[in-house]
């Protein structure tokens, strides 16, 4: 049974793309929507958002904590931010391993900005069926991709009502 590697929402907030681009982009701020998300340090505190940033993203889930690597593979300001999370530990990621890839896109519409928000699993050596046990177990849903549909749809959600709330 293969599984899904990519999946993607969107939502319309009552904002110029610029300004969501420029909130969304500041990683420290995730844990404000993000389920799982805890915080983000930057390794250049204080640096405009640009590709080949990195920043440490520290994750909770089920009781257990751990942090990712990550590096910013696009910084179109106003139009697209994205990252890759590239390494995992439990206090400081030290292990080399290609994890997954977020993307938000910014489009301007009727209304504010459509912000699509999409994860790609990016474990393309792991095998699918031991994938999709380790999944199971650590998500307790039947694959990463279901798990990350939730968690996306609450992103947006809660990055809507925040977002809006500021402007």
């Amino acid at each position: 049974m293969p599984r899904t590697k990519q999946v993607s929402d969107r939502i319309v907030v009552a904002i110029d793309p610029v300004t969501a681009y420029d909130r969304v982009s500041d990683v420290t701020r995730i844990h404000r929507w993000s389920p799982e998300n805890i915080g983000a340090v930057l390794t250049e505190p204080g640096a405009l958002t640009h590709v080949g940033m990195r920043f440490v993203g520290i994750n909770k889930r089920r009781g257990m904590q751990w942090s990712t690597g990550c590096e910013v593979t696009a910084a179109d300001r106003g139009a697209l931010f994205a990252f890759k999370v590239r390494r995992y530990g439990l206090r400081t990621p030290i292990l080399p391993v290609a994890i997954a890839s977020w993307e938000y896109r910014f489009e301007a519409v009727t209304g504010g900005t459509e912000i699509t928000e999409t994860w790609t699993d990016d474990r393309r050596g792991w095998p699918d069926l031991p994938t999709l046990w380790f999944d199971r177990l650590a998500t307790g849903k039947p694959g990463f991709a279901e798990f990350q549909r939730g968690n996306i749809r609450r992103t947006l959600q809660r990055l809507k009502a925040d977002l809006e709330n500021e402007s």
